[in-house]
């Protein structure tokens, strides 16, 4: 056994945007194993949106993080201590082990990692939940057409940009919002969108999604919700359907925003609106990850990842990645893969 492990807990509730004094990081004893237990050593640590919402003092979807908690966060790692038949020492595995260099679990919702050839990394993002999400969301609320127009928003994000490519290889007219010209063509250039938006260099998002979806919206896969979102209702087509994924610009709202009331849209073009969380897709896992390595390892689909090194910067990573300062997955690289 390691005698310390260093943790990163959250230390205050945030109230609007996080702080880096948010959070403290704390040396903390790791107690012996007990039978059916392996301890992980932490390689990869995600830094992702809905973490936003899990610091906040009420339940949503989950439950919070307690003040001097260790924050909950996707690992992937290394089992370096096994009395668990099933996660043998050497085997690579992911779970939620939260920010931290090491983890104690009795296997619960945890997967051996098989990523091929890919990097392990990959657990975390394309071939983890990021990827499971534009998967299975996308395919199943959207049920895209082949010659469709789809739009989507946070589209230079983890799940956005493999939400884009997908809709690419259903054989349809693909537009990106992100927040950088930078963004934009990385979209474009490097992922094949027919065309993208940089949102902070126009006011008039909708003026600008019209320009670019001529014949209007069939599918629109949401990130970000806000204005960009109001604009993309608008014009929508008759039997368009929207997939409500996340809604990262409100995410730090100290109170609601006012927007335009569109749910009337629905009605007149007899559209549907859904939101999901990843997790109620669980039964479709083993085959949307089976396809996900199919279209990665003949290069279909492509990946980018941002990694931060050291878990002493993962709330910076954490922060920068709210700022949409990544593109890709956004990692913290917490020790080296074996």
């Amino acid at each position: 056994m390691v005698p310390l492990n260093r943790q990163i807990l959250l230390a205050a509730r945030p109230v609007g945007f996080p702080k880096e004094t948010d959070f403290r990081l704390v040396d903390s004893s790791l107690p012996d194993l007990a039978p059916g237990q392996f301890l992980v050593r932490s390689i990869f640590l995600s830094v992702d949106p809905y973490m936003r919402g899990r610091m906040n003092d009420r339940k949503s979807y989950a439950e919070p993080v307690g003040i001097d908690e260790v924050m909950v966060g996707g690992v992937v790692g290394e089992v370096i201590e096994s009395q668990h038949e099933k996660f043998g020492v050497g085997k690579l595995v992911v779970g939620m082990f939260g920010w931290q260099e090491y983890a104690i679990s009795d296997g619960t919702e945890v997967r051996i990692v098989d990523t091929g050839s890919a990097p392990i990394s990959t657990a975390l993002g394309v071939l983890g939940m990021p990827g499971l999400t534009a998967y299975c969301g996308f395919l199943d609320i959207c049920q895209p057409k082949e010659g469709e127009t789809v739009v989507v928003s946070g589209a230079a994000g983890a799940v956005g940009s493999v939400v884009g490519q997908i809709a690419k290889l259903k054989g349809c007219q693909v537009v990106g919002v992100a927040g950088s010209d930078a963004k934009v063509a990385h979209l474009v250039d490097d992922l094949g969108f027919d065309a993208a938006l940089n949102y902070k260099s126009t006011d008039d998002y909708y003026g600008k999604l019209r320009e670019l979806c001529p014949e209007g919206i069939d599918c629109y896969f949401d990130n970000v919700g806000g204005p960009i979102s109001d604009a993309a209702f608008a014009l929508i087509n008759r039997f368009a359907r929207i997939a409500i994924c996340g809604q990262i610009s409100q995410y730090n709202a100290q109170k609601l925003e006012q927007g335009p009331r569109l749910l009337w849209k629905l009605i007149e073009k007899q559209a549907k609106v859904e939101g999901f969380l990843v997790f109620q897709y669980v039964s479709q896992f083993r085959e949307a990850m089976q396809q996900l390595s199919e279209w990665v390892d003949s290069g279909k689909l492509k990946y980018r990842e941002r990694i931060v090194d050291g878990l002493e910067n993962a709330p910076r990573a954490f922060l920068e990645m709210l700022q949409g300062e990544n593109i890709g997955k956004q990692l913290v690289k917490i020790s080296e893969a074996p």
